[in-house]
């Protein structure tokens, strides 16, 4: 326990740290932005540096913790029990383009399994923070899920992969299923801020594939210690590097994870 509060108190460090970083870029990026390989798949100077000042602290704090971070990849002794999942800019498209929905989002695994999760959102100056055992907070105050308990009174939220242009199993049809049944389905573009929303009511459910470990990570724990649940589409457990999610606020989980399932193919909606 204390061992726990001691991560999150230096991880919490970092994300301050790093969201001070995006503000100082945000809007003064220039031609600092470069695509990564598929179109929409951007990285900019605020990214590595955000990265950077992370890393140093984590690094500083923790030698012999392995580290996943988006922009460096695989850091430290691998083998260790305990692995810090980094996303020093997730939204990073909105961030490039001045829209309001980009945190940074840094996750403690620990034998596999979530346990530490801080999220930032440096423009609103929304802080969540949550630790095994030790609740979730937005801004320091305790957060829960909503309590809506039928599909059709849900608002959603869900996101599409860089990968949607090369593939049918690119989220689409889904998207537009879960619409008709629902009140609504919203795409921010960052799946922390996602999942940082349905720890705190806002939203009542998420679902999205082609994702990451450090885009989950912070925000798995966050949402099981609001009352939350997380598990893969048919509603077994989650493998964090499957690349792919439901997230609910556990009354509409089953009902929603059905009605993935059932989701007519893509072409029925030609």
């Amino acid at each position: 326990m204390t061992n726990l509060k001691t991560f999150l108190d230096i991880a919490t460090e970092a994300a301050l740290a790093a969201g001070g970083v995006l503000q100082g870029y945000l809007g003064k990026l220039e031609d600092a932005v470069t695509e990564k390989g598929r179109p929409g798949d951007l990285v900019t100077a605020a990214d590595k540096a955000s990265e950077a000042v992370i890393l140093e602290i984590l690094q500083r704090h923790f030698p012999q913790h392995s580290i996943l971070a988006e922009e460096s990849g695989k850091l430290g002794n691998q083998d260790n029990e305990y692995l810090w999942a980094i996303d020093p800019l997730d939204g990073t498209t909105n961030y490039a383009h001045q829209y309001p929905a980009f945190c940074v989002s840094i996750g403690l695994l620990v034998a596999g399994v979530p346990q530490v999760g801080v999220i930032y959102d440096p423009f609103h100056n929304e802080l969540f923070q949550a630790a095994a055992s030790l609740g979730a907070t937005r801004n320091r105050r305790p957060i829960n899920v909503s309590d809506t308990s039928e599909l059709s009174k849900s608002l959603l939220v869900t996101g599409f992969a860089y990968d949607r242009r090369e593939t049918s199993d690119n989220n689409y049809a889904e998207f537009c299923h879960l619409t008709h049944l629902t009140q609504g389905v919203r795409r921010s573009g960052s799946a922390a801020l996602d999942l940082a929303y349905v720890a705190c009511g806002r939203v009542d459910g998420y679902w999205e594939r082609g994702i990451s470990p450090w885009d989950i990570v912070a925000g798995v724990i966050l949402l099981q210690e609001a009352g939350g649940k997380v598990t893969a589409y048919d509603g077994t457990p989650l493998k964090i590097a499957s690349g792919r999610i439901l997230a609910t606020n556990g009354y509409i989980h089953n009902n929603l994870s059905q009605a993935l399932m059932q989701v007519p193919p893509l072409s029925a909606w030609e």
